[in-house]
């Protein structure tokens, strides 16, 4: 559990901002994106029952988190171009996320 708050609280430091700036809201509602799709991507996406290659398993996760923010700013919000910036603040997170752990060992 200790890993998964470490990950949990690295994606909030990178993509809050980056939400709060492009879809011009709250910390909350920002803090709300991820807060939906990390426990699902962490859990469900990365449980050993769940088939595929660590790779495949990357690529679904992703794909899961992007398509679930953006809806979730669109629908929920009435954000235009949600779909560029839920990709933007996704691939910021996995990238730097990647990067660190690759630096650090961390998250």
């Amino acid at each position: 559990m200790g890993a998964w708050l470490q990950a949990f609280l690295f994606t909030q430091i990178v993509e809050v901002p980056i939400y709060m700036r492009s879809m011009r809201c709250s910390a909350w509602a920002a803090f709300g994106a991820s807060a939906i799709t990390h426990p699902i991507v962490w859990f469900g996406f990365f449980h050993p029952a769940f088939p595929g290659s660590y790779a495949a398993k990357i690529v679904a996760a992703e794909l899961f988190a992007w398509l679930a923010e953006a809806a979730y700013f669109r629908f929920a919000f009435k954000r235009k171009r949600a779909w560029l910036w839920s990709l933007c603040a996704n691939g910021a997170s996995f990238s730097l996320g990647m990067l660190s752990r690759r630096l650090f060992g961390v998250p």
